[in-house]
C-alpha cells in the first residue's frame, strides 16, 4: 500500500507544472496572508488572500522547527507571545543570512524593527480577522508579485543545504529502502510527515508510520529505522495520501429548501460515517465512473454497465490499469487502516456490474403508478442497520467498509450484517424498505452456496420456500386488517407480530389467523368483491405451505422479509389497477417514503 501511495506521490510531482523546482527539500504549502514590507524593512500592510499552494521548505514535523520565510503568526511575529517559536524562526533565517534576497526581511526584524516587526504585530489583529489568523504568512516586497521565499536563489539555497545533509546521512547508513529497494536516499529516524483531514484524527494531522515506544522497535533499530523507508519514499507517500484526502472542488448544489449553497466535493475520497473515510485512485489516473455510480446510481447508466460487461465491451487499457483503495480512520495521532484493495480496472468493472445485479429490487413508483427496478446508493444500504436515534452509532461506518469491499471485489457480505438489518426492521417503524430488501437479497444470494432458491428482484410465484411464502402471507393479512379497520391504527399487525412471525411462525400465525377471520368477515360485509380477492390470495399461498415451522433461522428470517416486501409492492401495483383495492388499502402518494 505504501509503495503505491509513494508511486502516486511521485507521479503527482512529475505532473506538477506550477513551479520548475521539484525536489525533496521542497513541499507544497498553503499561503493565506501576505506580509508586505518595503525595501528598508518597514511594514506596509497585511493582505489576506484566498488560500493558494506554493512550494516552500519541506518539514516532516513542525515540533521544535520553523520553516524558512513561511509560517504561522506565532513563528513569524511572535504572536501570542510565542517567543520560543519565534526564536526558532529567526534561527532558521540566520542560516541563510548571506542571501541578498533576505536583506529587507532582516531589516524588518533588526535595524528597522520599530517600523517593521513591532508595527506589524500591533496592526495584525486590526488588519486580519480572527478566523483568518491561523493561516501561513509569506513575505512580499512592496511592488513585487513574487514572494521572497519563491525567489530562485532561495529555492537553490534550500536544496543545496538539503543535499549536504542527505550526503552526510548516507555516509552513516547504506540501508536499502523497503519501498523502492534502493540506497539512493537515507533511511533515518525522522518523522515521515503528517496526514491531514483524517476522520477522528488530530487537527494537526496523523502519522501512517511511526514508532514512539521501545515495544515497537526490534533488531536494535531506533524509531522509523524499523520501517526502513527512505526519506524520498516517505515524503512521496505522505504527499500522495494528503492529495487523496483533500483533492476536490467547490460546487453549487440546492438544499432541501431549493436554495443554492456551496459545498466541497471530494474527487478521490468518500465518507463512511463520522469516523471513517475511503480514498481511491488508479495507476494511470484514469477516471472511474463506476465509483460515482455506487454513490448516485442511475438506472440507465447501470443498465449500460451491465450490458457492456455481459457483451464483453471493455476497453483494452482497463485490463492493465490498476485500481487502489484504502479505508482509514483516525486513532489519536495515528491512522488505522481498515481496508486495502488492489485490483485491475477490468475486475473492478466486472465486480460493480455484479453488485448492481445483486442489489436490484423492484419497488412501486407512486409518481409513475408502476413498479420499477431500483438501485440503492451504497451509503443508503450501509444505513439500513444503523440506529438512527444514536448519533455516533459506529455500525454505519463498519457496514459501509464491508459493503465497499463487497462491491469492488465481488465478495460475500458477513452474516452479522443480515442480523443487524433484521433487528432494525423489527424495532423501528420503517419496516422493510427497498434499501433493506436490496441488502437482504444481496446477502442471502451471495451466501447461498448450497443452491436452493435464489431471491429475485421482484415477486417470485415459483419460489416455494416456506419462509418466503410466510412473508407473503403476512403481507396479505396486513392488507386484510387495513381494509377492515383503515390505516389509522395505534398498532397494526406489523408492529405487534412481525418479529414473532418472522422468528417463531408456528405460534404467531395461529393468533394471526384467528384475528384475520374477524377482519375478513368485516370486509365481506362491506366489500364482498375485495373479500374474494383476499380469500383467493390466501388459498393460493396456503396451498404452498405444509404447516408453519416452530422457528426460522437467520437466513429464513431474511427470506420472510423479502417475501413480505415483494407481496406488499406487488399489491401496490395491483391496487393502481383496482380502484376498490386502492381505496380499501388507502394507498396514496403520501405512503411513498415509508412504503406503506
Amino acid at each position: 500500500m505504501i509503495r503505491e501511495l509513494s508511486d502516486l506521490g511521485k507521479s503527482l510531482r512529475t505532473k506538477s507544472i506550477k513551479d520548475k523546482f521539484i525536489h525533496d527539500a521542497l513541499k507544497d504549502e498553503p499561503i493565506s496572508i501576505d506580509l508586505i514590507i518595503k525595501e528598508d524593512g518597514s511594514f506596509e500592510r497585511f493582505d489576506v488572500i484566498e488560500k493558494i499552494i506554493r512550494p516552500a521548505e519541506a518539514l516532516t514535523s513542525k515540533k521544535g522547527k520553523a520553516r524558512l520565510l513561511l509560517d504561522k503568526a506565532e513563528e513569524v511575529l511572535g504572536y501570542h507571545e510565542e517567543q520560543k517559536k519565534h526564536t526558532l524562526f529567526l534561527k532558521k533565517m540566520e542560516e541563510y543570512r548571506e542571501l541578498s534576497e533576505l536583506k529587507a526581511v532582516f531589516a524588518f526584524y533588526e535595524k528597522n524593527s520599530s517600523e517593521g516587526l513591532d508595527k506589524a504585530l500591533s496592526l495584525f489583529e486590526e488588519q486580519v480577522r480572527e478566523k483568518e489568523r491561523k493561516g501561513n504568512i509569506a513575505f512580499r516586497i512592496k511592488g513585487k508579485d513574487i514572494r521572497i521565499h519563491q525567489e530562485t536563489r532561495i529555492y537553490k539555497a534550500i536544496i543545496g543545504k538539503y543535499k549536504i545533509w542527505e550526503e552526510d546521512e548516507l555516509k552513516k547508513s547504506k540501508n536499502n529502502c523497503s519501498i523502492c529497494g534502493k540506497p539512493d536516499h537515507p533511511v533515518i529516524d525522522i518523522p515521515h510527515g503528517m496526514i491531514k483531514h483524517v476522520p477522528d484524527g488530530q487537527s494537526s494531522g496523523c502519522a501512517l508510520v511511526s514508532y514512539n515506544e521501545k515495544a515497537f522497535e526490534s533488531y536494535n533499530l531506533i524509531g522509523n529505522n524499523n520501517s526502513s523507508i527512505c526519506t524520498h519514499c516517505a515524503l512521496t507517500y505522505v504527499e500522495g495520501l494528503n492529495w487523496l484526502m483533500s483533492n476536490g472542488s467547490s460546487q453549487i448544489v440546492q438544499d432541501a429548501n431549493g436554495k443554492d449553497k456551496e459545498v466541497f466535493k471530494y474527487t478521490n475520497r468518500r465518507k463512511f460515517g463520522s469516523d471513517t473515510a475511503m480514498v481511491f485512485w488508479t495507476r494511470s489516473h484514469t477516471p472511474v465512473a463506476e465509483i460515482d455510480m455506487l454513490e448516485e446510481p442511475q438506472a440507465g447508466d447501470v443498465a449500460k454497465l451491465i450490458d457492456s460487461v455481459s457483451a464483453g465491451k471493455t476497453k483494452s487499457h482497463i485490463k492493465t490499469d490498476q485500481f487502489y483503495s484504502c479505508t482509514l480512520s483516525g486513532a489519536a495521532a495515528r491512522i488505522a487502516v481498515r481496508d486495502w484493495i488492489e485490483q485491475s480496472l477490468y475486475d473492478l468493472q466486472q465486480s460493480i456490474a455484479a453488485w448492481f445485479k445483486d442489489i436490484a429490487i423492484e419497488r412501486y413508483n407512486f409518481d409513475l403508478k408502476r413498479n420499477e427496478i431500483y438501485y440503492s446508493r451504497l451509503y443508503d444500504l450501509a444505513r439500513c442497520s444503523r440506529n438512527e436515534k444514536e448519533k455516533n452509532d459506529p455500525t454505519l461506518s463498519r457496514v459501509a467498509v464491508y459493503l465497499w469491499n463487497v462491491a469492488l471485489k465481488n465478495n460475500f457480505p458477513p452474516m452479522w450484517i443480515l442480523a443487524s438489518v433484521l433487528k432494525r426492521i423489527r424495532v423501528d417503524d420503517k419496516g422493510v424498505t427497498p434499501e433493506r430488501a436490496a441488502l437482504i437479497r444481496l446477502i442471502l444470494n451471495r451466501s447461498n452456496k448450497k443452491g436452493g432458491f435464489m431471491l429475485k428482484e421482484k415477486i417470485d410465484m415459483e419460489n416455494t420456500s416456506t419462509a418466503y411464502i410466510c412473508g407473503r402471507i403476512f403481507s396479505v393479512l396486513e392488507g386484510i386488517q387495513r381494509a377492515a379497520l383503515g390505516k389509522d391504527l395505534n398498532a397494526g399487525i406489523r408492529d405487534r407480530f412481525f418479529s414473532s412471525a418472522s422468528t417463531n411462525p408456528s405460534s404467531a400465525f395461529g393468533r394471526l389467523m384467528k384475528m384475520s377471520q374477524n377482519h375478513l368477515s368485516k370486509v365481506k360485509g362491506e366489500k364482498p368483491g375485495l373479500a374474494v380477492i383476499f380469500n383467493k390470495e390466501l388459498a393460493e399461498l396456503f396451498s404452498k405451505v405444509n404447516g408453519f415451522p416452530v422457528v426460522f433461522n437467520l437466513e429464513e428470517q431474511g427470506q420472510f422479509a423479502i417475501g413480505y416486501y415483494h407481496q406488499k409492492h406487488d399489491t401496490f401495483k395491483r391496487a393502481a389497477e383496482n380502484k376498490e383495492l386502492k381505496a380499501a388499502l388507502e394507498i396514496n402518494d403520501e405512503n411513498n417514503e415509508k412504503g406503506e
